[in-house]
């Protein structure tokens, strides 16, 4: 088994799938589906581990498993309140801090490269489709902004820019835009990839962990 170079838990399926087990009648049965669908999509992640598209998109099903609420449907999740309330709501009962190891001791370097990687600004695109150059000013205030949150150690508000920047790479590989195993921009791929492989297992462990808190209704409920 691979030690965790952040904590000396190794946050994997099979740990996460035996935690959600151990908590028995806690929590509600809408956060216990969530949790059990995004664990299940840890596992098809470590079953590609060298496949990075294959690993991004389970990675980000699983992401989207944990956050996804039956009230919010802007595509744009970013800009819904709901979407700041959730990564609030991981950071403060992030009590190890170990978003803070991973976007700091871990990642840094490929995060400010993602931060700063154009192909991975949503309104970069935006503006090769409309044909203008305003996306430039947006791009380099959020990457002062990231650079900011960094140095600053605002996990909170550089979680929103990373995952902002990770929906972009996600929607170039679900909307058709990338070629399987393409040797173009594999850098991000490859890069959010590894990111969101540390992010999501201690999402997941901090949901079980406080699965008495209000998660929000599901989308798609099991129906009997």
């Amino acid at each position: 088994m691979k030690k965790n170079p952040i904590n000396e838990t190794t946050y994997d399926y099979q740990f996460l799938k035996n935690k959600l087990k151990e908590i028995g009648d806690s929590g509600t049965e809408d956060d216990k589906i969530r949790l059990h669908r995004a664990i299940s999509w840890l596992k098809c992640t470590e079953e590609n581990e060298n496949n990075p598209d294959i690993k991004f998109i389970s990675l980000w099903i699983a992401f989207n498993a944990c956050y996804a609420h039956d009230d919010a449907h802007l595509e744009s999740f970013t800009e819904k309140q709901h979407f700041k309330d959730f990564i609030l709501k991981l950071v403060k009962h992030d009590t190890q801090e170990l978003f803070f190891n991973i976007l700091w001791k871990k990642f840094s370097g490929p995060i400010r490269t993602l931060i700063e990687n154009q192909y991975a600004d949503k309104y970069f695109w935006v503006a090769q489709r409309e044909n203008h150059q305003n996306w430039e000013r947006s791009f380099k205030s959020t990457i002062e902004k990231g650079s900011r949150y960094l140095a600053n150690q605002e996990v909170d508000k550089l979680l929103e820019i990373v995952l902002d920047r990770l929906y972009t790479v996600r929607n170039q590989l679900l909307h058709g835009g990338a070629t399987y195993k393409s040797k173009v921009n594999r850098a991000q791929v490859k890069d959010a990839g590894n990111i969101l492989s540390f992010l999501m297992p201690v999402i997941i462990n901090i949901m079980i962990e406080n699965i008495d808190d209000d998660w929000g209704p599901i989308k798609y409920p099991v129906i009997s």
